[in-house]
């Protein structure tokens, strides 16, 4: 039994925690949960109280939140050069832009998914501002590229490239130009091509 086991769903955020194993390219155990009687089952909530997936568990340790388990295991393995060297500038846009994608962009997929429209008088009062703000924002910092840290590709990718990929799918988030070629970038990565393969042949079996 590997020391890593992911528990996920293949029509779930557990895609991009699943890429993010394939880029360590390490020994890992997949549980395959079912919604509902498997992700609410006693032994799932022992794990995640909130009876979501994705989570991983690295021996004894349990992570969830799928930015959190990116951000985890590229720092629990820096040999896999997946997190900029501390003290980098480098190290700062990593952070900055994975946890900007945790938030204002997964508000915006949030609100473009179910209809909710901010005034513009109050958008102060939310974290993504507005739709536009948050995906400008986002655009230039992924313009200079070619990746969200330059030239070196990061856990951040996986996060970002997968929240942007997903939302341009279901069309929640523009076609931006910039946007369509970072996630081609990206998910053009082998890692990204095995994690897909995976998920795919689940849900056809």
């Amino acid at each position: 039994m590997a020391d890593l086991t992911l528990y996920t769903n293949p029509q779930s955020r557990g895609r991009m925690a699943h890429w993010m194993l394939e880029e360590l390219g390490l020994p890992y155990d997949t549980v395959w949960l079912e919604y509902g009687a498997g992700t609410k089952s006693p032994e799932f909530l022992a794990i995640n109280p909130m009876g979501k997936i994705p989570a991983i568990k690295h021996g004894d340790t349990v992570v969830t939140e799928t930015a959190a388990i990116c951000a985890y295991l590229a720092d629990r393995f820096p040999e896999k050069n997946l997190i900029p060297p501390a003290g980098e500038p480098a190290r700062a846009a990593y952070y900055r832009w994975l946890f900007f994608a945790a938030g204002p962009v997964e508000m915006v997929v949030t609100s473009q998914a179910l209809g909710w429209q901010v005034p513009k008088d109050r958008k102060g009062m939310v974290g993504f501002g507005s739709y536009d703000d948050t995906l400008n924002a986002l655009e230039g910092a992924l313009k200079p590229g070619p990746y969200v840290c330059g030239a070196q590709f990061t856990a951040a990718d996986v996060y970002v490239g997968s929240q942007l990929g997903w939302g341009m799918m279901f069309g929640m988030l523009e076609k931006r130009p910039v946007f369509a070629d970072y996630v081609a970038r990206v998910y053009a990565r082998p890692a990204a091509q095995r994690a897909s393969q995976i998920n795919e042949a689940r849900k056809g079996a």
